[in-house]
């Protein structure tokens, strides 16, 4: 019996901070973002220009509905298809119970998980759809009402509250129907978006989704409601895909750096690696494996080295690069971009409801973010994890040639960030194992998730 009363109490607890997660992280998007109209913008290796024809000032600004009315010219609206059309993962609620525990919700300290689910997707866009696919709903997504959602969040704290006292658990809310493909010429990457979506999901048989890689953690230590941080992430997203069963996860290895060093055989042997199958969805077979390079690295000590923005700038300027996982002091973000002296990027500090993934036609609008948001360069962590996607030998080949020069310290900055070595890295004869490696990761101080934009043209 005091089991039982125990687990109650854990139950009304995990319910009271689910319901109070929901309200505080609905006000995360409340705040605009602003964009110069004379400088370019790089969006994970594209670049887009919003200068007007009509300028008469340098400094002349623009606001949030003119630029929804498209007076200011150039690609505004390219970027804002491209950046929507990332695949946005963020904190969920409601959904089934995490392992080991009564938790249903990774609200304030799921962050980083979610900002390694993201760039993992990004790296799975550019597998099955390209670097140029974007989703044709992308532009007609509504910027986020915070005042309405907050509202929702509310009320159904308010409920949630009246249902742990009745002793029943609130209903889940019913997904809503979508629409069908338009065109004959998009269904098929249409299945690929909505496969690429369904493995994250958020249910315990998704094959990269927040419970398969809570239990992945759980084997290095990890707790539920514990802070992951980007080193450790990237392992964990390893070992994730490595399990995965699905036919279309197995024509792409992991690769993680060990001490920010890539060694190029273990690359090129990732490459050749999981030969046995290589399906996507829907049939779809490809030639080789692909590898995702994934390199935990220390940009300064106790904040970021100034010396680095330039080389992250060109980092986020390849059009191989899948983003960084980084964020500022116990907020976790998912770098893609950048502006000048800002970084820009995608924030998992938004409390969504439990969408199930297993329908056909799930709605899609919670997984794409119409709002980027930017942050100076300064408040960066120097924690992080940067990646890469290598499609065949030869591509890795050309990404190692043109990281090479990216790599080159400046005259202040004796070391470079990482480093490219020939051989395998047992060939170096490391102490460690890499597995043991991720431990002095793992014991990091156990740091809280956090809140921190619409987007404006200045």
């Amino acid at each position: 019996m005091e089991t039982k009363g125990t687990d109650e109490v854990e139950k009304l607890k995990s319910r009271f901070m689910s319901a109070w997660h929901s309200v505080k992280y609905s006000w995360v998007l409340k705040t605009k973002t602003s964009f110069s109209r004379n400088s370019p913008v790089f969006l994970l290796g594209k670049c887009y220009h919003f200068k007007a024809e009509d300028e008469e000032s340098p400094t002349e600004s623009c606001t949030a509905d003119e630029f929804d009315n498209n007076v200011v010219m150039g690609n505004v609206d390219d970027f804002r298809r491209d950046f929507a059309s990332r695949v946005w993962l963020t904190y969920r609620e409601e959904f089934a119970t995490l392992p080991d525990s009564v938790v249903t919700s990774d609200c304030g300290w799921g962050c980083t998980l979610r900002a390694g689910q993201m760039m993992l997707a990004q790296a799975l866009v550019l597998h099955f759809l390209g670097r140029d696919w974007t989703w044709p709903e992308a532009l007609t997504l509504e910027a986020l009402d915070t005042e309405t959602r907050t509202s929702s969040a509310a009320r159904r704290l308010v409920a949630s509250l009246e249902a742990s006292f009745q002793g029943d658990r609130p209903r889940l809310p019913e997904a809503l129907c979508q629409g069908g493909a338009e065109e004959a010429d998009s269904h098929l990457k249409e299945v690929y978006h909505r496969t690429i979506v369904s493995w994250f999901g958020d249910t315990p048989s998704a094959q990269l989704g927040v419970h398969r890689l809570v239990h992945l953690g759980m084997a290095s230590g990890k707790r539920v409601g514990d802070w992951y941080g980007p080193a450790v992430v990237a392992h964990i997203l390893r070992k994730a895909v490595e399990a995965a069963t699905d036919p279309g996860l197995k024509g792409i290895n992991v690769y993680v750096a060990q001490d920010c060093t890539v060694y190029s055989a273990d690359v090129i042997e990732s490459h050749s690696a999981r030969a046995d199958a290589c399906g996507g969805p829907e049939g779809h077979v490809a030639d080789s494996r692909a590898v995702i390079i994934l390199i935990p690295v220390r940009l300064g000590g106790e904040k970021i080295n100034p010396d680095y923005f330039n080389f992250v700038k060109g980092i986020l300027s390849l059009e191989y690069c899948i983003g960084i996982i980084g964020g500022k002091p116990k907020q976790a973000y998912y770098f893609v971009g950048f502006q000048d002296d800002s970084l820009i990027y995608m924030d998992p500090h938004y409390c969504q409801s439990f969408v199930d993934v297993s329908t056909s036609d799930f709605l899609l609008q919670s997984y794409h973010c119409p709002s980027p948001k930017k942050m100076p360069f300064v408040k960066m962590d120097p924690s992080c994890t940067i990646g890469f996607y290598s499609k065949s030998v030869q591509d890795y080949e050309r990404i190692c040639n043109e990281l090479s020069k990216v790599l080159q310290p400046s005259l202040k900055e004796k070391y470079p960030a990482f480093t490219f070595m020939k051989g395998h890295g047992r060939d170096y004869e490391l102490s460690v194992p890499a597995e043991k490696k991720e431990w002095p990761f793992i014991r990091e101080k156990r740091k809280a998730g956090a809140t921190a934009g619409d987007f404006v043209l200045l």
